[in-house]
């Protein structure tokens, strides 16, 4: 009976936590962007405190210089990123129909040698309407994109809630984390604690290294493409960066769009579209030989399956504040399963009532743990 209503208190709470996210969606977007800043910032505020300023002041002066450079950057990107965007959708129809031209010119002999003109001929209609269909996806896409950023900057450039929440949050942080873990069962203390700290390294590792990650790529990528003369470089190079998080999604849609741009732009000269390439591939060994083993490693302990599930399935429920959650959900979910597991394999049910086994895989799993 014990277990019976522990399982069912942890359900409804949640099933509240579910339906409170449901309800209160479109006005948690501040205080979520808020949570996210003071978890983010506290180990700079403990570390500020340790050295002997009080807890007012760090809070203070993190979030006057994090403000500031945000401002700076907003002010700075804004208006090029604007004006490469605008020059994107705008021309990305002519320049579709340009690439579409080119495959076709220099595939269509070989396509007509091997399958004759009927062939060619169907070949040039899918690949019409194939373009035709991914033009309109990417133009959607990046209309959608801007759109969403600007209503993200929007919320930001206020500086109005998130700020002052961020503020309240982070001088409070460890007095609230006190309060919680009072709250805690005793009798089950210790493995919260425990499950809580995992949780902890996962999602903490998961966003500060990533979201440098994204930031390091963007840049190079930023960079790379401008230096290379490619139209529209320093723009699909913050879109791949920030399209890093989710595994292979940004590289390989900066390397589409960068690619046919520089296909169409450069042609008939192989180089520039060559030297691109090479940006990418450049920037995938940097990502996973130096900035993921170093900023990130397997502190999520997520499959990308999973983290590209968990994107789709929490946008899907909860729009934007769905996508903010998401991979700290994941973590949480991943840490609580691997948890569940660990009980399960040292468990009276996997060893057939075997006791003295289930005792000693439960001692190697508090091992390994």
């Amino acid at each position: 009976m014990t277990l019976q209503r522990q399982i069912g208190f942890w359900l409804l709470s949640l099933a509240v936590l579910v339906l409170f996210l449901i309800v209160f969606r479109d006005v948690l977007l501040p205080f979520i962007a808020a949570l996210a800043l003071a978890y983010l910032l506290d180990p700079l505020a403990d570390r500020m405190e340790r050295s002997g300023m009080s807890r007012l002041a760090a809070t203070i002066l993190i979030l006057f210089f994090f403000l500031l450079i945000f401002v700076l950057a907003l002010v700075l990107l804004a208006p090029l990123l604007g004006q490469q965007l605008a020059g994107l959708v705008a021309r990305l129809p002519a320049d579709a129909q340009r690439l579409q031209t080119l495959v076709l010119e220099q595939g269509g002999p070989w396509l007509e040698r091997f399958g004759g003109t009927k062939l060619t001929e169907e070949a040039q209609n899918s690949l019409g309407n194939l373009v035709g269909e991914a033009t309109k996806w990417v133009g959607s896409v990046l209309q959608s994109l801007w759109t969403g950023g600007t209503a993200i900057v929007g919320v930001f450039s206020l500086l109005v809630l998130t700020p002052v929440i961020a503020f309240y949050l982070l001088v409070d942080w460890d007095r609230m984390c006190a309060t919680v873990d009072s709250w805690l069962p005793l009798d089950h203390r210790e493995t919260i604690r425990g499950l809580l700290r995992e949780m902890d390294v996962a999602i903490a590792g998961f966003l500060r290294g990533q979201a440098l990650v994204c930031l390091l790529l963007g840049i190079f990528y930023a960079v790379g493409l401008s230096l290379l003369g490619v139209n529209f470089g320093a723009l699909i190079g913050i879109i791949s960066g920030f399209l890093s998080f989710i595994p292979y999604v940004g590289s390989l849609t900066g390397l589409v769009l960068s690619v046919g741009v520089a296909i169409v732009q450069f042609w008939p000269d192989w180089t520039w579209p060559l030297a691109t390439l090479a940006v990418f591939a450049a920037g995938q060994f940097l990502e996973g030989n130096i900035f993921q083993p170093k900023f990130v490693g397997d502190s999520i302990g997520v499959h990308p399956v999973w983290l590209m599930f968990a994107l789709l399935a929490f946008g899907s429920l909860f729009g934007f504040v769905g996508l903010l959650l998401a991979v700290p959900l994941a973590a949480v979910i991943g840490v609580l399963c691997r948890f569940a597991l660990r009980q399960y394999l040292a468990s009276n049910i996997y060893h057939g009532g075997d006791a003295t086994r289930a005792a000693a895989v439960q001692a190697r799993l508090d091992v390994d743990a």
